[in-house]
């Protein structure tokens, strides 16, 4: 990583405060370059505290941005960070509209131009997309990175599926985030009449999610998929082979026109390409962007629609292992999606009849949900999960590989006895050793087979044909290799699994594969894909204090044989204590539980804790978030139970419990 300091621009930053037509006030840093001539806005939006929590990653690309000729601004929305107003549900019509008065605040600046763009990773990406998708004048352009474009699949729900691994969690996250307090650094004595307000609005979210396990009108008027065509934006869409979200970035380079959009899909987990964290190669992302920032908010003709529409890293075969510091493969370009270069190309299955019926535990060799880059964020050998499958096999033979690129589909004839289950499918990468790698995954709640907006029971005993995708991915399969379709009836702890499941018969008659397979040749389009080396401005210097504390295990698998039960522990690894150079410390501490019994679907239950401390020993200022979350089930419910516990000092100045039943709608027949 390069840090420059030569930038061509000298530059300045201020803390201001966007005034809002209700009279709330968004608090805003602003970083400027030092010129007489107005220049254009860069804006990025999302609630995660711009004077802590991002305050590192905002200094990485902000300062960069307003040195090569941008005002470069970072907002946090209103009830979150030292924001005027109260929190609301994730990614709301308020935030939105708010975030569209900022755009217009920006351009009516007179250091302005009048012409603003948008950026940001995940909630920040979903935010400029959304906000895109509002079409405010002054907006010309966007990057977003590893954010989605339907709220419901693939973020909180998974093929119909409560995503076990991503939504409690997450709704834990936002739990303990939301309830910490302005800092009085930065809004005066005002911070704990701020902080009470907000702690008595807050409400788990997860309570609204499970009340919409259905993609109902709240999950659909929160997507942007629901309408392409409202975005009128330039649209940079960014994603990586291990961020779950990287298939939103087929969908933008298919539905928008090809004018102004461009797809990059690199090798990286859910990180800026420009981090240097595994797996890499880490790019010259800043300068990527700025060629994208230049051509559309400055009129420059940079090349950067001249580039294909969609540029991926297409993986060399590896072995499995938990991490890599860089991932084999190439870069490569297609000039359309879908592309002419990408042949679907069935796989029929073979044997007689086989019972799918997987032990509960199938899935612990998962890896997570959001890697971003830690020591175990890539899923191990895959051997013992497919001794919990059905598996069907595919020789590679010589001499060319087979290289895929794309969605992988597959179509599947069951019968199931029981009204409701789920099928899971897995693509592996077979080395002549043995060895399994992971290549993509997809899944389906059967219940949801004719759409995610029906709850549809399975009539016990019948036959029918599923299908279903997988997630987005290039790979290349190597001759002597063998190309694995693996398919299982639970997959935990991604997806929740379902009352009474028994599995289910597999028909390899009716059933195949079929892979999205790019012709390995030589393309045009291939050869001339280059990014500079990362570089990012000088870095904030938060330090992190010695501790002799012993580091728990990042994952940790506990296996009770006696009771047949099963336990994911994992350590999300925040940084522990940060000290900023402002005086403030900052400690972020959590732990996430996932625990099923092997023969017990109703047994599966996860258990998220967050301890948040904001110590300003100056001000003698000493905050604690303290909070509890869980989930669990019946046969007819989600069994949800929060608590929070906040601290001012010693004094306990908010502590509040929730207990709520969800009824399982999807997973119950006759019930949509």
């Amino acid at each position: 990583m390069r840090v420059r300091t030569d930038l061509p621009y000298e530059t300045v930053h201020e803390d201001v405060r966007v005034p809002l037509a209700d009279g709330t006030r968004l608090y805003a840093r602003i970083w400027r370059p030092l010129t007489e001539e107005p220049v254009p806005a860069l804006l990025e939006y999302l609630p995660f505290r711009l004077s802590d929590r991002t305050a590192a990653l905002d200094r990485q690309r902000h300062p960069w941005y307003a040195g090569h000729g941008y005002a470069s601004v970072r907002v946090d929305v209103r009830g979150h960070g030292n924001s005027e107003g109260l929190p609301g549900d994730e990614c709301d019509d308020t935030e939105l509209s708010d975030g569209v008065e900022v755009v217009g605040w920006l351009a009516r600046q007179p250091w302005c131009t009048g012409r603003v763009g948008m950026f940001g990773i995940a909630w920040g990406g979903y935010n400029s997309l959304r906000i895109a998708g509002l079409a405010p004048e002054p907006l010309k352009a966007v990057v977003t990175v590893c954010a989605p474009v339907d709220r419901y699949d693939g973020t909180h729900y998974m093929g119909g599926s409560v995503l076990a691994v991503g939504m409690p969690a997450w709704a834990a996250t936002l739990l303990a985030f939301t309830a910490r307090p302005p800092d009085p650094r930065y809004v005066g004595e005002e911070w704990r009449a701020m902080w009470l307000r907000r702690l008595e609005s807050v409400e788990p979210l997860l309570h609204t999610w499970l009340a919409h396990q259905l993609r109902d009108d709240y999950w659909k008027h929160g997507s942007v998929c629901e309408d392409f065509s409202a975005i009128d934006a330039a649209v940079l869409a960014v994603g990586g082979r291990y961020d779950p979200h990287r298939d939103a970035v087929l969908r933008l380079v298919e539905h928008l026109p090809s004018d102004r959009v461009r797809g990059l899909i690199g090798p990286w987990s859910h990180q800026y390409p420009d981090r240097g964290l595994p797996p890499g190669p880490a790019i010259g992302f800043l300068q990527e962007t700025l060629r994208w920032w230049d051509q559309h908010l400055k009129d420059r003709d940079t090349g950067v629609m001249d580039e294909p529409l969609l540029r991926s890293w297409i993986t060399a075969s590896y072995r499995p292992a938990p991490l890599l510091q860089e991932l084999p493969g190439r870069w490569a370009g297609d000039p359309a999606w879908p592309s002419p270069y990408v042949t679907p190309t069935p796989y029929a299955f073979r044997g007689e009849p086989v019972t799918v019926r997987s032990p509960q535990h199938t899935g612990m060799d998962s890896g997570p949900f959001l890697p971003s880059g830690n020591d175990a964020d890539l899923p191990p050998d895959q051997r013992d999960e497919d001794a919990r499958s059905a598996c069907f096999e595919f020789p590679v033979v010589g001499p060319r590989p087979i290289e895929i690129l794309g969605r992988p589909r597959v179509t599947l004839r069951l019968r199931m006895d029981v009204p409701y289950g789920q099928a899971v499918a897995r693509l592996c990468d077979v080395a002549p050793d043995g060895s399994s790698t992971l290549v993509t995954r997809g899944a389906l709640n059967l219940s949801a087979r004719h759409g995610p907006d029906r709850a549809d029971a399975w009539p016990p005993g019948a036959t029918e044909d599923i299908a279903f995708e997988l997630n987005a991915v290039g790979h290349t399969f190597p001759p002597g290799h063998r190309i694995r379709l693996a398919v299982s009836s639970a997959y935990w702890p991604w997806i929740w699994p379902q009352a009474d499941s028994a599995g289910f018969s597999l028909d390899p008659a009716g059933s195949g594969l079929e892979l999205p397979v790019r012709d390995p040749g030589k393309h045009p389009e291939d050869a001339g894909i280059r990014f500079e080396p990362p570089e990012q401005s000088e870095p904030l210097g938060v330090s992190s204090p010695a501790t002799l504390d012993e580091e728990r295990p990042e994952r940790l698998v506990v296996r009770d044989v006696a009771k047949g039960e099963w336990r994911l522990e994992v350590d999300p690894r925040h940084e522990g204590t940060l000290m900023h150079p402002d005086g403030l410390e900052y400690t972020e501490e959590g732990r996430e539980t996932f625990t099923v019994q092997e023969d017990d679907p109703l047994s599966a239950r996860t258990r998220s804790d967050w301890t948040i401390r904001l110590h300003r020993p100056e001000l003698a200022w000493d905050v604690r978030i303290e909070t509890r979350s869980e989930l669990a089930c019946d046969a007819a419910d989600f069994i949800t139970s929060n608590e929070v516990v906040c601290r001012d000092g010693d004094e306990i100045v908010f502590h509040r419990t929730w207990e709520k039943r969800s009824p399982r709608v999807p997973d119950r027949p006759g019930r949509a």
